[in-house]
């Protein structure tokens, strides 16, 4: 038995060019044309949990990366994030910047 997550039709592990079809065949089912890909998904998989604030080390084994190095490639903050960091990292600034 085949204790893969994803099968395909014939009970087998389901390959990456195979997701790759089902999502050109949901694209074109639907005329939404978004070019997916399952390395897209792996991003937003990452960067969904590192901006839910999971720790990166918990990211790493999820994706199965030996480095963290891979792991922080995967992973991307957006400008709102660092904005908020820095803030909370530096708070008079802001007021400094309001007050001149």
């Amino acid at each position: 038995e085949n204790k893969s997550l994803f099968l395909n039709n014939f009970g087998e592990k389901l390959t990456v060019r195979g997701l790759e079809y089902i999502m050109e065949e949901i694209e074109k089912k639907t005329g939404c044309f978004l070019k997916l890909h399952p390395h897209k998904l792996r991003h937003s998989f990452a960067t969904k949990m590192l901006s839910q604030g999971a720790d990166l080390r918990v990211i790493q084994e999820l994706m199965g990366h030996e480095s963290i190095g891979t792991t922080q490639i995967y992973t991307h903050v957006t400008m709102e994030e660092m904005q908020d960091t820095y803030k909370t990292a530096f708070p008079r600034t802001k007021k400094k910047v309001e007050d001149n």
